[in-house]
């Protein structure tokens, strides 16, 4: 199990939750495939998730994310910090 902890902001990652945007709260939905003769099957559905690295100016560090690809279109128009602040706000990450 790798586990990045950032100690300057205290933002970290856990593979533990593996399939969670930490910006947007996206998670795995369970749905059906279905067949021709119209047979249903489980399936899952996986966010599009990226671990990336961004710098964060106000702490004069770098940082480890686990973001789809709506969260970083949300990150480009709102700016870092006002993204992080908003995903606290909701409950998806803690610093």
């Amino acid at each position: 199990m790798r586990t990045n902890f950032n100690q300057e902001t205290d933002i970290k990652y856990d593979k533990n939750m593996s399939q969670v945007c930490q910006i947007t709260g996206k998670t795995a939905m369970v749905g059906n495939n279905v067949s021709h003769s119209k047979r249903r099957t489980k399936r899952l559905f996986k966010p599009n998730l990226f671990v990336k690295k961004f710098y964060l100016e106000e702490a004069d560090c770098w940082i480890d994310l686990k973001v789809s690809a709506a969260g970083l279109r949300i990150i480009n128009k709102k700016g870092l910090m006002n993204a992080l602040k908003d995903a606290q706000a909701k409950g998806f990450i803690t610093f």
